[in-house]
């Protein structure tokens, strides 16, 4: 049954970091079938609930599934899987339009706010047990809160948006609880659901945000958590309208008890007004990273919340971490101070080449949606096929199935360093792709 493949443990968090390090290894592979439980607890000499609670733990975290009589196997495509894997090699010679980055022409320079911070740092040091929140940048940030209606709460800072959504998710569930995420969404959002023992929920969406009704019937059916994506919703370019805001706050009014995270993913590189929706449930997490718009390598996010949910979060902060440098903090206030991003100019930027790809497409007969941020998302009726094909054509895409699950098939394009001259290739070469493949006649 299990091969070569011996699990071991007495207790039951050993028999399941057993089962789970054989299937992260290769070991154990998908499909594959475990062992009955009370077989299982002959061999290891255990009781059989000492067995059935490390396969609970197993199917919460998503590693088996259990069908009845047919027993428990190694899930088809195990949540240790990384959506990370589902890429594309990009060959010499092929432009990559699939990665998700920031133009790097329209990124900031950091040397100057490194060096002041860095000055400011040898005059006054940052030792043990001070605040962990530069005074400065919190000052700052909730200005900014406060002029984008996001409600007043306590401040903490993370080492960027996943870093914060994760302690949030484990501040207040447990595992096997269900969290409402969007479809198609962030693929390492969709990863670290399971990864955390959770259960993910698929909610459709639209270029104005979540599908109400399918937030309606989420909670209805139990899930405890919804994440939102306010702006730049990845891989979609969707953003959260006002009247959609004002749906989702209706929703989100029924189920106070759901724990509400929004992620403003377009900060500072979309010109497009926020609709913020915390405040609507009793527990809720507003989470601003500086990542897009100055440089994925400045790991730093802002998360606002109620008072609960970032004590919860700072507490738990301080017996790992303990804090996210305030050297990078301080950096960042003066990257703000001084301006360094020109938010109106970058926004009119990713936005032209957007249109420019959205409009080129549509020339051609293919519809696609990027409302803002860096992304356009194309639907397609074989997503392998179309991938392969523009990879010939020289052009590597993402393949929708890092971001999606229950969604129809689609590629996601980036857009942030397309030129004009750019815009017409492409655009052919994914007419081209998008095609249903000529019928073949053998005689």
């Amino acid at each position: 049954m299990l091969g070569e493949y011996r699990i071991e443990g007495r207790r039951a968090a050993e028999i399941a970091a057993s089962v789970e390090r054989a299937v992260g290894s290769g070991e154990l592979e998908p499909g594959q079938l475990l062992p009955p439980l009370r077989e299982l607890a002959l061999d290891l000499g255990v009781n059989p609930n000492t067995v059935a609670a490390a396969y609970r733990t197993l199917r919460e975290r998503g590693v088996i599934e259990t069908s009845g009589r047919r027993g428990s196997r190694v899930r088809p495509k195990p949540a240790t899987t990384g959506r990370e894997d589902i890429r594309v090699e990009v060959p010499a010679g092929v432009r990559n339009v699939a990665d998700g980055n920031p133009d790097p022409a329209l990124l900031p320079g950091l040397a100057e706010a490194f060096a002041v911070a860095a000055g400011e740092a040898d005059r006054a040091p940052v030792m043990y047990g001070e605040d962990a929140v530069e005074p400065e940048l919190a000052r700052l940030a909730r200005a900014a809160l406060d002029a984008d209606g996001v409600p007043d709460g306590p401040l903490v800072v993370t080492s960027g948006s996943l870093d914060a959504i994760e302690r949030v998710l484990a501040a207040h569930l447990k595992p096997g609880d269900a969290v409402a995420v969007e479809d198609p969404g962030w693929g390492s959002l969709l990863d670290l659901v399971p990864a955390l023992g959770l259960r993910t929920v698929p909610v459709r969406v639209d270029g104005e945000g979540p599908l109400p009704d399918d937030v309606r019937s989420a909670l209805e059916a139990g899930a405890r958590a919804l994440v939102v994506t306010d702006r730049a919703q990845n891989p979609t370019g969707g953003a959260v309208s006002a009247p959609r805001a004002r749906a989702l706050r209706a929703v989100l009014a029924q189920h106070p008890q759901t724990l509400l995270i929004e992620d403003d993913h377009g900060h500072a590189i979309v010109d497009l007004p926020l609709h913020p929706l915390s405040g609507t449930t009793r527990h809720w997490a507003f989470v601003r990273s500086v990542a897009k718009a100055y440089g994925p390598d400045l790991r730093l996010a802002v998360l606002a919340g109620d008072p609960v949910t970032v004590d919860r979060v700072h507490g738990r902060q301080q017996l790992g971490p303990g804090w996210v440098s305030r050297l990078v903090q301080r950096a960042v206030v003066r990257l703000w101070e001084s301006d360094a991003v020109d938010v109106p100019a970058v926004s009119a930027a990713y936005g032209r080449r957007r249109d420019a790809l959205i409009g080129a497409l549509a020339e051609r007969g293919v519809a696609a949606s990027g409302r803002s941020g860096l992304n356009v998302w194309v639907p397609v009726p074989d997503e392998t096929g179309a991938v392969a094909r523009l990879l010939h054509a020289g052009w590597a895409v993402a393949p929708g199935a890092r971001f999606r699950m229950s969604a129809p098939p689609g590629i996601r394009i980036t857009v942030s360093t397309l030129t004009p001259d750019d815009v017409g290739p492409l655009a052919d070469a994914v007419a081209s792709a998008v095609r249903p493949a000529p019928a073949r006649r053998y005689v």
